[in-house]
């Protein structure tokens, strides 16, 4: 009976984790800026822009009404194609789509790069749901001048976030790299350093340079409340870190700062006490978990992207991460 009433109350409170929060809250948009940019302008439109994030949008529409995540690829990329693919996997096992996946088709803002290589981003920034979900972030990526832009990453902005400075579309602006200088840190560093505050809390030696921020405080809560359940029976868990420092999206703002959004992988792995199953503690993970038989230990890999932005050196200001989206893209029994 203790078994059963522990993942209980694991369900219970991953159900109702950092979904709640992120699904709930409302972001502030990126101010645009008219300075004159000493970059040459950018040969993409918001016309173009509104275009292309239509025929991506249908493409979504598309495989979620199917619940098929294979006619993605045409237009869906990097973490984004994880997760969604997660989520189609998830919605065919327990027939709803979670309402999280929704993207609102109407926009805030568009900042287009002046960059004229390639790979090239465009970061945009949609209004808020019709149930008043967040605005969302949106990475469109194009891979070469051949290739159609796809869907690369979505974070969901959190409560009162503040993001940066950006020219006016028309003007466009200059897209970042990861060993960007001049930064309070480079992104690259800033996203690894990120990634060890995830894993090791207030005990890392990077928390202090980064701001306080939903995300995190979700992920500690939910941690000690299933640390609380599993303490009962002598149970035990870890979670494991690690960012894509190697593919990183940068855009450079107005007022010397980067906005950087970056994929961030973990595993959660969960041991029972003696003689005891570990089983799957939410509706995603069950359904992603399937028919497979029970151990002792069970391992949840999570794909985690983070929007944050990092300010110009010398300001008084920390890093903040502004907004996120995390997902379980598989479960299985070790």
């Amino acid at each position: 009976m203790r078994m059963r009433k522990t993942t209980t109350v694991l369900c219970a409170v991953l159900a109702s984790s950092m979904a709640v929060t992120l699904a709930a809250c409302e972001g502030q948009v990126p101010q645009v800026s008219t300075a004159t940019s000493t970059s040459q302008a950018p040969d993409l439109t918001q016309s173009q822009e509104k275009t292309i994030r239509g025929k991506i949008l249908d493409v979504l529409n598309q495989a979620n009404a199917a619940k098929d995540p294979s006619k993605l690829s045409t237009r869906v990329t990097g973490p984004q194609l994880q997760i969604r693919t997660s989520e189609l996997n998830v919605a065919k096992a327990t027939g709803t789509l979670d309402a999280k996946t929704t993207i609102p088709s109407e926009i805030m803002q568009t900042v287009i790069p002046t960059d004229s290589g390639w790979p090239r981003s465009v970061f945009t920034i949609t209004t808020t749901t019709e149930d008043q979900q967040s605005k969302r972030l949106l990475v469109l990526d194009q891979d070469s001048a051949r290739d159609n832009y796809k869907l690369w990453g979505v974070a969901r902005l959190f409560p009162g976030a503040q993001l940066p400075k950006f020219q006016v579309p028309s003007i466009g602006s200059q897209m970042g790299q990861a060993d960007d200088s001049g930064l309070e840190t480079t992104p690259a560093q800033a996203v690894e350093h990120y990634a060890d505050v995830l894993q090791n809390g207030s005990s890392s030696k990077y928390a202090g340079d980064f701001a306080a921020d939903y995300f995190r405080q979700d992920l500690a809560k939910l941690t000690e409340n299933v640390q609380a359940g599993m303490a009962a029976n002598n149970g035990t868990q870890q979670q494991t870190f690690s960012a894509e420092a190697d593919d990183i999206k940068v855009m450079r703002s107005s007022d010397g700062g980067d906005l950087v959004v970056v994929q961030i992988n973990s595993v959660w792995t969960r041991a029972a006490g003696e003689g005891r199953e570990s089983l799957p503690a939410s509706d995603a993970e069950k359904a992603l978990f399937g028919s497979t038989k029970a151990t002792s230990t069970i391992k949840a890999t999570y794909v985690n992207v983070v929007a944050m932005y990092i300010p110009a050196a010398g300001s008084d200001a920390k890093i903040q991460a502004v907004g996120a989206e995390r997902q379980p893209i598989k479960v299985e029994a070790v």
